[in-house]
């Protein structure tokens, strides 16, 4: 089985370009106002990756140019998203607010191919409980992958019977990711896992030292832990 290791809320290029280097597949980079990861449109000249877009991860490194680009939005409008993609070569758009199957077709129809070919959308949804999973039946054949964001600690008994539900009761036809609360201790619990629509892992605010800042070592000691192999990006949905 092979898996997709997307890491996401990241700023500093120094630290992009350490994480690209253990060989993860997607790197996704925060577009909410409101998120302490927010990626600006305005330079600070800070050194960050929204200076350069373009040039941050253009290197002769194979991982830095295998590395896949996702914009994360909530509730954002089509013309937002639009500027973003464009202005910062975004290969993935994850959605993570109430975004409907409407809207999404009009995104994908405004991106494609006009703007940036191939541009591949992530749903976000919610997930405690098995009711949270009907939701995707709306977005089969609109998103290219969901993220399900277990909201119940995984390294609890709340979160095992989750991933149970998850087995027992997602039988859809979209590709996977598993984000929310993995942390550094899950890596056995997610060998233990498997579903064949499984696509890969979402690690974010578990692994920080500090707020879109990602502790590479604590990264590599887990993606080392992890028994599945990895999916080169150019076979990521």
């Amino acid at each position: 089985m092979t898996m997709i290791i997307k890491v996401c809320g990241m700023r500093d290029a120094d630290n992009i370009r350490a994480v690209s280097d253990l060989g993860i597949d997607m790197i996704g980079f925060n577009f909410s106002p409101s998120s302490e990861r927010y990626v600006s449109m305005v330079p600070s000249g800070a050194g960050i990756m929204p200076d350069e877009p373009a040039d941050d991860l253009r290197t002769d490194d194979v991982s830095a140019r295998a590395l896949r680009r996702v914009g994360v939005f909530a509730d954002e409008t089509v013309q937002d998203i639009v500027t973003r993609v464009f202005y910062f070569e975004l290969d993935y758009v994850q959605l993570n607010g109430n975004e409907s199957a409407t809207m999404i077709q009009n995104l994908k129809a405004t991106l494609n191919p006009d703007v940036q070919a191939n541009v591949k959308i992530i749903k976000t949804i919610p997930a405690s409980v098995a009711a949270d999973l009907e939701c995707c039946k709306d977005y089969e054949g609109v998103a290219d992958l969901f993220l399900f964001d277990v909201k119940t600690p995984i390294e609890g008994n709340a979160g095992a019977d989750f991933y149970d539900l998850l087995l027992r009761h997602y039988d859809g036809k979209t590709p996977f990711l598993l984000g929310g609360d993995i942390g550094p201790k899950d890596a056995d619990r997610l060998n233990a896992f498997h579903h064949p629509m499984l696509a890969g892992i979402d690690l974010d605010s578990a692994f920080e030292l500090s707020a879109g800042v990602k502790d590479v070592n604590l990264l590599r000691d887990f993606i080392q832990k992890l028994d599945v192999g990895r999916a080169n990006s150019h076979d990521a949905p």
